[in-house]
């Protein structure tokens, strides 16, 4: 099936309730947009999803399974999250080479994501030297290292120029085109509405929309205002 499934998600910290019963889906083939304001539960998903953390309550499974229970976890998944994790004076070349032997991933495949990522005219600069977008590009070429069904990215265009976002929603579409299935989360709602087959929006650890693009925005012209909308609802019920 190939499927990202999110079924009565619940996160509770405390006293406080961060995730109320999340259920959505996440289809192959698909742009999945996981979109919410700042504090709405979007990485605490995220990391339930990657086995970072754990639920109060439900399950986030891909193709029926518990990250923690794959078996060969990078050929299956590939995440952007949280930052690179490599020394600043190590070159590219050689933080893809750890992984990919940590991984028991072939050598030449280094290359590959290098050139997918356009990064390889700059596989012997050090992590430290790398600007934002180029950070970005180059977790992404950690997370394509193994070729994975899944691709689960935390803010990817963070940090890209005019250019680079150009390529990354050519990338992506050519990603979804080849039947992987991704889930993605944005700030950049013009450049989502571009890209995004499904959205699913999120405020204050609940689901206020989910579908296909042109169902959610319904009569509206912009993703945008689906979002600004969605969140003065909130706050007129807040008030009430």
């Amino acid at each position: 099936m190939n499927e990202i499934t999110i079924k009565n998600l619940s996160k509770r910290h405390r006293q406080k309730t961060i995730l109320q019963g999340l259920s959505f889906i996440a289809q192959p083939g698909k742009i999945t947009a996981f979109l919410g304001p700042n504090g709405a539960g979007k990485s605490s998903t995220l990391r339930i999803l990657l086995g970072l953390d754990a639920p109060s309550s439900g399950t986030a499974l891909f193709d029926g399974k518990n990250y923690r229970h794959l078996d060969n976890p990078l050929q299956t998944v590939g995440a952007v999250f949280d930052g690179l994790g490599g020394l600043p004076s190590r070159k590219i070349a050689t933080h893809l080479r750890i992984i990919a032997l940590s991984n028991q991933l072939p050598k030449q495949r280094i290359d590959e994501v290098l050139k997918m990522t356009q990064l390889y005219e700059k596989r012997h600069a050090r992590l430290g030297t790398l600007s934002l977008g180029e950070g970005q590009r180059l977790g992404l070429a950690c997370a394509l290292l193994g070729d994975p069904q899944f691709l689960v990215l935390d803010e990817p265009t963070n940090g890209l120029d005019p250019l680079g976002m150009r390529w990354f929603k050519r990338f992506i579409r050519q990603q979804a085109d080849l039947g992987k299935t991704i889930l993605l989360s944005s700030h950049f709602l013009a450049e989502v509405e571009e890209i995004a087959d499904e959205v699913v929006v999120i405020h204050q650890g609940e689901i206020r929309a989910a579908g296909p693009l042109s169902l959610v925005m319904k009569d509206l012209t912009s993703l945008e205002d689906v979002f600004f909308t969605l969140m003065q609802e909130d706050q007129s019920d807040e008030n009430f």
